[in-house]
């Protein structure tokens, strides 16, 4: 994500969206059909085509879930998903919140329902910054745990996650958002990671998920790939890794898109440079909010025709890029499977409403879905 909030931010959006994703169904459980939306082409806007069915021949199309969108919005992920990523169940501040307790229910849920109903799973993700709890950087009495003993908790909970479900998770995201977004500060972010176990914390992150599943497509995932100085920071990162013979076999580009940024012919180069590594690609968060991240206001308060139409064009012009490299994308992932389960109705401003998905809050397709599905 952007300029990520703290944990404390994230674990209190996860509660609210998974209360009122419990809300969201109808008092018998059922779900009004989703049904056609305005806006060009009418006669093939008609019916509502699989997402998955259409981009078969291109690439994978998937969700990030949480354990109750699996119930809340069980129709759109079986008819329109290849694919599902745990947007929050397999970090580890989730798995492994507090020293000596492991949970992987919210997980194993995750992936049982993929493989009940024919889909991949994505793995999200194995290190990021802004998931590691305190104690896992902390000795017994609470003081800076030597480096080695967090080098071994990292190699540990790798390895134990990804054994988990070597063979049942086909792709991980192996270490999240660890380039710098300042040119002045070097190629690496500053993090805890960083400061205890130097810049090699990297390889030894994917040297660990390679161990436990050979099998797997290893990722590094980051926003604002598309950027031309966060770019080249991060082609400067892979082919160091790449040279130095670390298992890494893909980039993942956040899609924290909004309505002007960026311009598709950023994203058009970006997916090239990546591409030219010798890496796969994979669009692996993508949303697209009708507020800048700076803006804190809440203009937008209600979903218009207007903003309809607008959004379809913009998600329209998105995937006719991602279209023309489909040799080199194996997959696009949305944040979310509708409006009312995004995060960006609670980050960065708690209980502003956004519309960044192709489904609105009924779940209903909105004109985007027919954008990117008649082409």
């Amino acid at each position: 994500m952007p300029p990520p909030a703290r944990v404390t931010l994230l674990a209190g959006a996860i509660a609210v969206m998974t209360a009122l994703a419990g809300c969201a169904s109808s008092a018998d459980g059922a779900r009004p059909a989703a049904g056609p939306r305005l806006s060009g082409r009418r006669d093939e806007r008609t019916v509502v085509r699989s997402l998955r069915d259409v981009y078969e021949p291109y690439f994978a199309i998937g969700a990030a879930v949480e354990p109750q969108t699996l119930v809340t919005h069980h129709e759109i992920l079986t008819r329109h998903m290849a694919s599902l990523t745990a947007e929050n169940h397999m970090k580890l501040h989730m798995v492994r919140p507090f020293r000596g307790t492991t949970s992987y229910a919210g997980a194993d849920a995750i992936v049982s329902f993929a493989e009940e109903h024919g889909m991949q799973v994505r793995g999200h993700t194995l290190l990021w910054h802004e998931a590691a709890p305190d104690w896992f950087f902390e000795d017994d009495s609470g003081r800076p745990a030597a480096a080695g003993t967090v080098r071994e908790r990292l190699r540990e909970h790798i390895a134990a996650i990804v054994a988990r479900y070597r063979g049942r998770v086909y792709a991980w995201d192996v270490v999240n958002e660890a380039v710098s977004d300042s040119s002045g500060t070097g190629i690496l972010r500053e993090t805890r990671w960083l400061e205890t176990l130097g810049p090699s914390y990297l390889a030894d992150a994917f040297h660990a998920a390679h161990e436990a599943d050979p099998d797997a497509l290893l990722f590094y995932n980051d926003y604002s790939l598309v950027e031309p100085g966060k770019r080249a920071r991060t082609v400067e990162l892979l082919r160091g890794l790449i040279a130095d013979g670390v298992p890494v076999h893909g980039v993942g580009m956040q899609g924290h898109w909004t309505m002007t940024w960026p311009p598709v012919d950023l994203i058009d180069q970006a997916i090239s440079a990546y591409s030219e590594l010798g890496l796969r690609v994979e669009i692996t968060e993508l949303d697209v909010s009708f507020y800048d991240w700076n803006d804190h206001s809440t203009r937008f308060d209600s979903f218009t025709p207007g903003m309809d139409e607008a959004l379809a064009r913009r998600y329209g012009e998105i995937f006719a890029v991602l279209r023309e490299h489909a040799d080199a994308i194996d997959a696009v992932t949305f944040w979310g499977a509708a409006d009312d389960v995004s995060w960006l109705n609670y980050i960065p401003v708690r209980g502003r409403p956004n519309y960044p998905l192709l489904f609105d809050r009924d779940h209903q397709p909105k004109a985007a879905f027919f954008a990117v599905t008649v082409f």
